[in-house]
């Protein structure tokens, strides 16, 4: 079995990120509301990109921060040439 395949980041665009990121949020109801920043970073073994989370209510840090770190697990910023 190819591991490395069946584990690999799915390539996004800037724009898909952004929208996934926000229907996730949208979703949480304690992060309805959330406001956030994608980032785009220098390509690292830790991956490509990241957000800046506003405008999150304390009881809903946690939540957030789990959702974008899912979305970053499973996306790697597609560099349009």
């Amino acid at each position: 079995m190819d591991f490395d395949r069946l584990f690999a980041k799915t390539p996004a665009t800037l724009e898909e990120i952004r929208t996934r990121v926000a229907f996730a949020l949208d979703r949480h109801p304690l992060c309805r509301g959330v406001e956030f920043d994608i980032i785009s970073m220098p390509r690292t073994a830790k991956g490509n990109w990241t957000i800046s989370l506003r405008s999150v209510a304390p009881d809903a840090l946690w939540e957030a921060s789990d959702i974008v770190a899912d979305i970053q697990e499973a996306y790697d910023l597609y560099a349009a040439a």
